[in-house]
């Protein structure tokens, strides 16, 4: 299993291209290759997965019936514009044209350990998806790990 932790600052190429930060990609599955999958976050990010923990995800989704058109709504926006990424030899992954417009990423990013994934945000947006107030943060932690 992945486990992906820490924040960590990036920064893009011309071409797109960004270098996983070391302690990531040394936290990548056995077995999983260099293949990465690429989806777009439900914020404006876009999401990382190693391909095991991708096809944990995916045999949830594509196992819903496609029958109900709820389903089907959630799979056809889950799934839309996914990509499959190489890392090269030199450790970097190229992010697709369209998914850096949709994350709005420009020459720095922010790359977020997960747990299971990774999130990469461009870094003048990330601030805007955190929590300011320590209580609140405190508050929303005991709801949502210790309920009773």
């Amino acid at each position: 299993m992945a486990f992906f932790t820490g924040e960590y600052d990036c920064k893009l190429d011309a071409k797109g291209r960004m270098v996983l930060p070391a302690k990531i990609k040394n936290a990548l599955p056995e077995g999983s290759g260099d293949e990465i999958v690429v989806r777009r976050g439900f914020e404006p990010c876009l999401v990382l997965y190693p391909m095991l923990e991708y096809k944990k995800i995916f045999s949830k989704i594509a196992g819903l019936n496609e029958f109900n058109p709820e389903y089907r709504n959630l799979q056809r926006n889950f799934f839309r514009g996914n990509a499959i990424v190489e890392l090269d030899s030199a450790g970097r992954i190229l992010i697709p044209k369209n998914m850096m417009a949709f994350a709005g990423l420009e020459r720095e990013s922010i790359v977020v350990g997960m747990g299971n994934r990774v999130e990469i945000w461009d870094a003048s947006k990330y601030d805007d998806y955190l929590i300011k107030d320590q209580q609140e943060f405190s508050d929303l932690a005991e709801k949502h790990l210790f309920e009773s």
